[in-house]
C-alpha cells in the first residue's frame, strides 16, 4: 500500500494544474477559503463568526466581480489551493489572495502556481503580504526576483480601515508577455 504523502510528493513535481475556477468549483474554493482565512488570522487577528465562517467579500468578488479571476490549484486529483486576481480591467493586476494547503507547501508548488497565474496576465502586478509573516515575505520576495530579476520594488501601505494592524508590505513588478 502506498502512503498518501508519497503520492503527493511524486505528484508535486509533475501534476500541478492551475485552471480558472468555474462556478461549480465554488463550494470547494469556499472550504479552501476557510483554511486560508484561518492561516491569515495569525497575522490579521480575525476570528470566525458564530457560524464558523470568516469574512468572504473577496471570495464573492473573485467569482462575481468585474475585473476578477479565480484560479484553482490541483495536484493530480487533490485540491492544492487557489489564487484570486483583481484589477484585470485596469492598468495594474493585484494578486488579491493566494493559498496553498500546508500539505503541498515547501516543494515548489506555490512558486510554480503563482508563476503560471502571473504569466496568464502579463503587465504590471502588485502583491501584498503581512510584515509579520516571515514565510510569506521570503516566498513573495523569491517570486518577485524570479519573475522580474532586480526590477521590483517594495513599499509599505496602511491596511485600509484597520489602523491597529501594522502596514502591509507590497511588491510591485512587471511580468513580460
Amino acid at each position: 500500500m502506498t502512503d498518501v504523502s508519497e503520492n503527493m510528493n511524486e505528484t508535486r513535481t509533475v501534476d500541478l494544474r492551475v485552471r480558472a475556477a468555474a462556478i461549480e468549483d465554488r463550494p470547494a474554493v469556499e472550504r479552501l477559503w476557510l483554511m486560508f482565512r484561518h492561516d491569515m488570522s495569525e497575522y490579521q487577528g480575525g476570528l470566525p463568526a458564530a457560524d464558523g465562517t470568516f469574512r468572504s467579500e473577496r471570495l464573492e468578488s473573485a467569482f462575481t466581480g468585474d475585473g476578477w479571476a479565480p484560479y484553482l490549484l490541483t495536484l493530480g486529483d487533490h485540491l492544492a489551493g487557489f489564487a484570486f486576481v483583481r484589477g484585470l480591467d485596469g492598468p495594474v493586476r493585484v494578486l488579491n489572495s493566494f493559498f496553498v494547503v500546508r500539505g503541498a507547501r515547501r516543494g515548489g508548488v506555490g512558486l510554480r502556481a503563482v508563476q503560471e497565474v502571473l504569466r496568464r496576465h502579463p503587465g504590471r502586478w502588485e502583491v501584498a503580504f503581512q510584515r509579520d509573516n516571515a514565510g510569506g515575505a521570503a516566498f513573495w520576495h523569491r517570486v518577485a526576483e524570479q519573475v522580474a530579476p532586480g526590477a521590483w520594488r517594495r513599499t509599505e501601505r496602511a491596511v485600509p480601515g484597520r489602523p491597529s494592524l501594522p502596514a502591509d508590505l507590497w511588491l510591485s513588478f512587471t511580468v513580460r508577455g
